[in-house]
């Protein structure tokens, strides 16, 4: 707690607080939601089964546009990452530094949870366990993964996506747009394969309205006598490239975007449910769709309209405590808490003390409380143990960034390294997740899986430690 209180002491002035409230808000949301929507039960045969409630649960089906905030992530990230890497270059450091420092905080609190997952596979074989119902287990406490592989993405193309959006402004998200427009397409009339793209067009497309927030932000800064770097540069563009942040444009948004996501949903041919749900003919979320980017329309709008209130909050000692704390342990929380889930209901059924009632029934929704209290605690002490790396990552990024740059002959290797590093992390975490569930596996994920990403994660290390040449 002394450390979070001066990390909040410590806060710049001209901090955009609200990106690190909307983080924080969205990490409880996703919590929350998934927490709620876990239905478990046993099969005929007596054995724990796991699902999603939201198939027994029609009427819930327009709940999930509150609960389907990846995409305000991804909003938060592209602002996030425009400030940090204009600010590094501000500072002589080069994109590759940039991304090996930023690969710190993502990828050791997710090597620690594979890691660690692993081990606990090992160990139920060990006791003899059915590879198959270990394969389940470790695809259920690694379905966060899913985010992850995108968002890593986005993160490696970072550089060349602000480049472009500083050319074009709003002409890129505009064109992938038009993009997922013909991946859905592709999912309606076929081919399917078209719809492929869509798993990082339909995320680089919020990503860059971050970019899009930090201009504006950036410009605001300046224009107060702040200090901006390259954020303050001349707007280019054929359409400008800094998010108008009044309430005209943010009321517009609102309106336009819940009226274009009704009219796709339950006019149109997209399902009402932005959560996976088994059995629906089409996924909102994977890949997305033209009916959550309308989704994100109205987030946005939303956000924009509460930005002035919340930052007022925010200026309060309590509020900006309470966010700089959940924010130092972010990844920590999203990563863990469906293994909560795992350790609470192991632990509950060794003592036959698990309820299992009916979807739906009274005495479903009477567990839902203890149940979700029950969850924090066990989240609440995983955190308490691991968030320390993820915390601990942190500080050292922040000091690494106050280096200079690497140059010299080196630089290329060290680039293409980089770029190595990243693509085999994504590839390890897209095998895993492609991986089907009941497929026996005595790791617990695929060994190609663990192989590929343990070396991305190795490379990105070894690149991190190892002294920068002038």
């Amino acid at each position: 707690m002394g450390r979070v209180r001066q990390l909040a002491d410590l806060t710049p002035a001209g901090r955009e607080r609200y990106a690190d409230l909307l983080r924080a808000v969205a990490i409880c949301l996703v919590v929350l939601g998934h927490w709620t929507d876990t239905a478990i039960s046993y099969d005929p045969s007596g054995h724990l089964t796991g699902r999603s409630a939201l198939s027994e649960l029609r009427w819930a089906y327009p709940l999930t546009w509150l609960f389907q905030v990846i995409p305000v992530f991804f909003l938060v990230g592209g602002f996030a990452n425009a400030a940090s890497l204009t600010s590094r270059q501000a500072r002589g450091g080069s994109a590759t530094d940039w991304l090996l420092d930023r690969s710190a905080r993502l990828v050791r609190p997710t090597t620690v949870l594979l890691v660690i997952l692993v081990g606990g596979a090992l160990l139920a074989r060990l006791g003899g366990a059915d590879p198959a119902q270990v394969r389940t287990a470790v695809s259920f406490a690694t379905i966060p993964l899913w985010f992850l592989i995108a968002y890593v993405a986005v993160v490696a193309l970072t550089p060349i996506m602000y480049g472009l959006h500083r050319r074009w402004g709003f002409v890129v998200p505009l064109v992938l747009v038009a993009l997922v427009a013909a991946g859905d397409l592709g999912r309606f009339l076929g081919p399917g394969l078209l719809s492929g793209g869509n798993f990082l067009f339909g995320w680089l497309v919020i990503h860059q309205i971050g970019f899009a927030w930090y201009d504006q932000y950036a410009a605001t800064v300046a224009s107060g006598g702040g200090g901006a770097g390259r954020g303050t540069a001349r707007r280019g563009g054929l359409l400008g490239r800094r998010l108008p942040l009044g309430r005209p444009v943010a009321a517009a948004l609102t309106i336009g975007g819940l009226v274009a996501l009704v009219l796709l949903t339950v006019v149109g041919p997209y399902p009402v449910s932005m959560l996976t749900v088994p059995g629906e003919r089409l996924d909102n979320t994977s890949p997305p769709s033209l009916a959550l980017l309308a989704l994100a329309t109205v987030q946005l709008g939303v956000i924009l309209l509460l930005r002035r209130p919340a930052e007022r909050w925010l200026r309060h000692r309590g509020p900006w405590r309470a966010v700089v704390g959940v924010n130092a342990v972010v990844l920590t929380i999203f990563l863990w808490h469906l293994s909560a889930v795992l350790l609470l209901v192991g632990a509950l059924d060794t003592v036959h003390w698990l309820p299992a009632p009916p979807v739906g029934s009274a005495g479903w929704w009477a567990w839902r409380l203890p149940w979700l209290l029950a969850l924090a605690v066990t989240l609440l002490a995983l955190v308490a143990v691991f968030g320390r790396i993820e915390a601990r990552t942190g500080r050292r990024s922040r000091e690494r960034g106050r280096e200079g740059g690497s140059t010299g002959r080196s630089a290329t290797a060290r680039t293409a390294l980089t770029v190595f590093g990243y693509a085999a992390v994504v590839l390890g975490l897209l095998i895993n997740s492609m991986t089907r569930m009941s497929t026996p596996e005595v790791l617990g994920t695929p060994p190609i899986a663990l192989a590929a990403y343990l070396a991305g994660a190795g490379t990105l290390r070894l690149l991190r430690s190892a002294p920068r040449t002038a």
